[in-house]
């Protein structure tokens, strides 16, 4: 454990130096990774899917707000839909639009959340993400967690029908719309991660925010156990194909991403709780004091000692 928080202290420390020139870095490697990851899925345009421009892409996001990330992803999952299809390229940017308006009206400063949903599922990690989230975060959360949902389910319904979106038979037009549509729209495994990672990441916010000891630890416990219930129950209601297994094992990959969040972000000691309470003229105060853990490190100071040799000169 010591060693532990001597890595946080001195990642802390790190930061605080340089965080002029992390800032810029973390938010490059972001979109660097966020564009690889869409030109990989639905590459279809190769100009906008070329090294050199998700490169360039990525280094003008590095000086630009976060929300600037998503912007150009969505510019960029649009050239591909334009792609294959105008048909797609209509659907896709109208639901882009919808949900960018709800977005920046009711969580502007989420972008971080947009652009990391995506990247989870095409990880197969998808379920840290409510649990990290209620930790760090509030319900309001939900909003971009849910948008970056669909921005995966349109990438993945484009990639995996990628013949029947392109195809320039006049008669399948509809058939393409009606399609993107319904699998947008009505896809039910789409909306039951939505509403469950909703309801998991209120759980565990709510948890978390209680006076009781060890609440953090109580929250990632209770959002696992119920991000996992909820899918089960949720498949069986709605008919939705849902993969136990993969639930399981990336609740298990969530809980432990949200336990070393939990360390890094809080970490505090409950064996030297505190308890104290004063008044005023209108109030009685009581009060819980939880002190964090940390440890102090060691000011190393290097002292160079330069020894000169003094030479005699004899004379003859």
């Amino acid at each position: 454990m010591t060693g532990l928080l001597e890595i946080k202290q001195h990642l802390k420390v790190f930061y605080s130096r340089y965080d002029i020139y992390l800032i810029p870095a973390m938010k490059f490697l972001l979109a660097f990774f966020a564009f690889l990851f869409i030109n990989g899925q639905i590459g279809f345009m190769e100009r906008a899917a070329s090294p050199a421009v998700t490169l360039l892409l990525a280094l003008l996001c590095s000086f630009l707000p976060v929300n600037m990330i998503a912007v150009f992803g969505g510019i960029l999952v649009c050239a591909h839909a334009f792609a294959l299809s105008l048909e797609t390229l209509a659907v896709v940017a109208g639901v882009l639009f919808v949900m960018y308006a709800v977005y920046f009206r009711v969580a502007p400063g989420h972008g971080y959340i947009l652009v990391l949903t995506p990247m989870a599922f095409f990880l197969k990690i998808p379920h840290v993400m409510p649990l990290v989230l209620g930790l760090l975060g509030g319900p309001v959360c939900a909003v971009p967690l849910a948008c970056g949902t669909v921005c995966y389910y349109l990438m993945y319904y484009m990639k995996n029908n990628e013949k029947l979106l392109s195809s320039s038979e006049a008669e399948k037009m509809s058939e393409r719309l009606m399609y993107l549509v319904e699998n947008v729209l009505n896809n039910k495994n789409m909306l039951l991660t939505i509403l469950v990672f909703a309801v998991t990441l209120t759980i565990v916010y709510a948890i978390r925010r209680l006076s009781m000891d060890y609440s953090w630890y109580v929250a990632i416990c209770a959002g696992a156990v119920i991000n996992v219930v909820l899918f089960l129950i949720g498949g069986l209601l709605l008919k939705a194909s849902v993969s136990i297994g993969g639930v399981v094992l990336g609740t298990l990959a969530g809980i432990l991403i949200a336990l070393l969040v939990e360390f890094f972000v809080r970490s505090v000691d409950y064996s030297r709780t505190e308890y104290t309470q004063f008044e005023d003229d209108e109030y009685y105060y009581y009060v819980k004091a939880v002190p964090k853990m940390s440890i102090a490190l060691a000011d190393k100071k290097v002292k160079r000692i330069n020894s000169r040799r003094k030479t005699t000169r004899r004379k003859h």
